[in-house]
C-alpha cells in the first residue's frame, strides 16, 4: 500500500463554477471544484441535518448496510489535468463470504459525501500530496472575502 496523508474537509466554499472543497492535514490544504448539488449534500451531512428521505449518497450507504459492507477509507489517488481522481474502499463480510475488500473508482466528491456521513478516513497518496500546491492562503483569503459562505 502506498504512503498515505490523512485528510479531513475544512471547508466547502460556493463559487460561481460550483464548490470548491478544502481538504487539509492540519499543515496544508488542498483544493478542488465539485459539483454544487454534491456540496450541498456534504454540507448538510456536514452540519448534522438529516433529510426527511435518503440522499443517493444515503441510500447507497443504506445498501452497503444491508449487504454487510462499509466504506473503509477513501483515497484520492491522482490529478490529471486538473480532474481529481480517486478510490472507494469498501470491506464486506456477511454469513455468505468471508471478509472481503472491493476497491472502486469513484468521483473524490462521492467518497467525500460518503466519508463525512459514515466516519471513514479520507487519504491523499504522499507521492501526489508532496506535488500539490498548499492553497491555505487562498482559503483564508476566500473566508475574509465572504465569511458567512463557509459551510463548516
Amino acid at each position: 500500500m502506498p504512503d498515505l496523508v490523512r485528510v479531513e474537509p475544512i471547508a466547502l466554499l460556493p463559487t460561481q463554477a460550483g464548490c470548491a472543497v478544502f481538504l487539509g492535514d492540519g499543515k496544508k490544504a488542498i483544493v478542488f471544484y465539485i459539483d454544487p448539488a454534491v456540496g450541498i449534500s456534504i454540507n448538510a451531512s456536514l452540519s448534522g441535518h438529516t433529510p426527511p428521505r435518503p440522499l443517493t449518497h444515503d441510500l447507497f450507504l443504506l445498501t452497503l448496510e444491508t449487504f454487510g459492507a462499509k466504506v473503509s477509507r477513501c483515497v484520492i489517488v491522482r490529478v490529471e489535468n486538473e480532474i481529481y481522481y480517486a478510490r472507494l474502499i469498501l470491506e464486506a463480510e456477511n454469513e455468505i463470504m468471508e471478509r472481503k475488500i472491493v476497491e472502486l473508482d469513484a468521483r473524490p466528491s462521492d467518497c467525500l459525501a460518503l466519508s463525512v456521513r459514515c466516519g471513514a478516513p479520507i487519504y491523499v497518496v504522499r507521492e501526489l500530496w508532496d506535488t500539490l500546491e498548499d492553497m491555505s492562503e487562498t482559503l483564508e483569503e476566500m473566508r475574509k472575502s465572504a465569511p458567512d459562505l463557509e459551510g463548516k
